[in-house]
Formats: structure tokens, sequence, C-alpha cells
């Protein structure tokens, strides 16, 4: 059983690194289909970090046209191409966040309703998937779950991370990907 498992999510992986390595060359149908693909799960992220509809609407147009631009700077590397779709979309609501945070005359952005060029039902899914997160995220161990939070949610680097816990960065990048792996693992079954 453990088995078809992970070939099911190496075949995930190489479908997205296919549509990865095709959006390099300019090909916007692989485009639209990594925006399928991945958008619930990078919009579940943005509104996670941002909190408002509106403004996890603009991270994701600004995370895609990131994708999209920077494609073939992605490679093959044997980590996951999904982690790096989700570097992405982390790291663009991290900026608007602070941008917001800078910037305290902004008005409320809504609220989390829908999301980018989603039915409804895609919706739902990205707001079911929000959950599922969370309970993942509560069953994993505390350091871990609170090291992944504070590193993808909460805009923390690895370096400030490592310093908090008083251990060597790459302790801390192991047992953030370690605990990664876990989250997966959960969001998998």
């Amino acid at each position: 059983m453990r088995g078809s498992e992970d070939d099911t999510h190496k075949s995930a992986g190489a479908e997205l690194e296919e549509l990865i390595s095709r959006c390099a060359l300019g090909d916007r149908k692989a485009f639209d289909a990594l925006y399928d693909a991945t958008s619930a799960k990078l919009y579940a992220i943005c509104v996670r970090i941002l909190g408002t509809n509106a403004a996890a609407e603009d991270a994701m147009q600004d995370t895609y046209i990131k994708i999209w631009n920077n494609a073939a700077q992605y490679s093959v590397t044997g980590h996951s191409p999904m982690t790096w779709l989700i570097t992405n979309a982390r790291n663009t609501s991290i900026d608007r966040l602070r941008a917001l945070r800078e910037d305290s005359d902004l008005a409320d952005h809504g609220d989390v309703s829908t999301g980018p060029r989603m039915t409804a039902e895609q919706s739902e899914f990205s707001v079911s998937r929000a959950g599922r997160i969370k309970d993942c995220l509560s069953s994993l161990p505390d350091d871990r779950s609170d090291g992944i939070k504070a590193a993808y949610f909460d805009g923390y680097s690895y370096a400030d991370l490592a310093e908090r816990a008083n251990v060597p960065l790459n302790t801390m990048r192991t047992s953030l990907r370690r605990g990664l792996t876990a989250l997966w693992e959960c969001m998998t079954q």
C-alpha cells in the first residue's frame, strides 16, 4: 500500500515538474494546467498568511506572475516542485503582509469567501483544505508545528528560528523539512 502512495506522490510531482518546464518554454496551456492543479493549495497558504480574501487574491496573482517569469529557474533537485511553488506563495504573501503592516491606513480587505478564478466548489475545497492543514498541523509535535507555522505562516527565516531555538541552521532546516514531510503525509491520508 505504501508503495502505491509513494508512486502517486512521485507521479504528481513529475507532472508538476513537467508543467513548470513547459511554462519555462512559454506554454500558456501548461501554465493554466499548473494553476488548476495548485491554486487551491497556494490560495489556502495566502489566506492563512494574509487573512483576507482581497489580499490573498492579490498575492496569488503576484505569485503566479513570479512562477511564470521564474519557471526557467526551477531546477529538478530532488525537492518537491510543490515546495518551490509554496515557497513562492509564502514569500509573496509575507512581503505583502509586511507592506500591509507598514501602511496602517489600509482599509479592511474583505472576507475569505471565494478565491481568484474559483468556482464555489473550488472555494469550498480551498477552505476545507485550509481546515485540513490546520488539523494536520495540530497532529504534529508542538516543536514541529510551531516551527512550520513560524516559518511558513509568520515569515520567520530559518536563521531566525535556529537562533530562537539555539540550534545550528542546518538542524533547523532538517527539522522543518521533516515536519513538512509529516504534514504532507497527513494531508495525503
